[in-house]
């Protein structure tokens, strides 16, 4: 948890508000339905799988005790999660020693998207928390295949200046 964020937070969408908290552990069979509502995420295993259940709670439980991450969910009125996205902050040494707010894993619910949400919830970032923490640069990858979340992020301003890399770990190896 990082405590110097404002928590929770009024997301304003052209249809309604909505709320910006962070996750607990209630939440995890939710998330882990979201994570599977995405086909990219599904196609890396992700599957909402009973069976996995422990392995998102254990993951859920280090992201929230780390204080420099936060693991936030977007609900409606009646508490329904319809979007989640996890935020890093990294102090640095490159730009003048200025600190980054990196942003991954934002999912919002395919059967709400297109309504605002994502745009809510990336505006609360570049708006709000990197204010808040202290951020000069909010960061973020996107798998090459994600055409339209790209767009989306162009229009919001961001821009695509690097090249990401990922280097798989074997299973073997330890990873989790």
């Amino acid at each position: 948890m990082i405590p110097s964020l404002t928590l929770p937070a009024t997301l304003h969408t052209p249809a309604r508000e909505l709320t910006l908290r962070r996750a607990t552990e209630n939440d995890l069979a939710a998330l882990m339905r979201l994570l599977a509502d995405d086909p990219i995420s599904a196609a890396r295993g992700d599957q909402a799988d009973a069976s996995d259940t422990e392995a998102y709670r254990s993951a859920l439980l280090e992201i929230t005790a780390d204080p420099a991450n936060e693991l936030l969910v977007v609900t409606d009125d009646g508490g329904e999660l319809m979007g989640t996205m996890q935020l890093t902050r990294i102090p640095g040494m490159a730009r003048r020693g200025s600190t980054r707010l990196l942003v991954e894993a934002v999912r919002v619910r395919s059967d709400t998207r297109s309504g605002g949400i994502g745009t809510a919830m990336m505006c609360w970032v570049t708006d709000t928390a990197a204010p808040e923490l202290g951020a000069s640069l909010v960061q973020l990858t996107s798998d090459e295949a994600r055409k339209d979340a790209h767009r989306f992020y162009e229009r919001l301003g961001f821009v695509g200046s690097h090249r990401g890399f990922k280097y798989p770990i074997p299973s073997s190896a330890g990873s989790k």
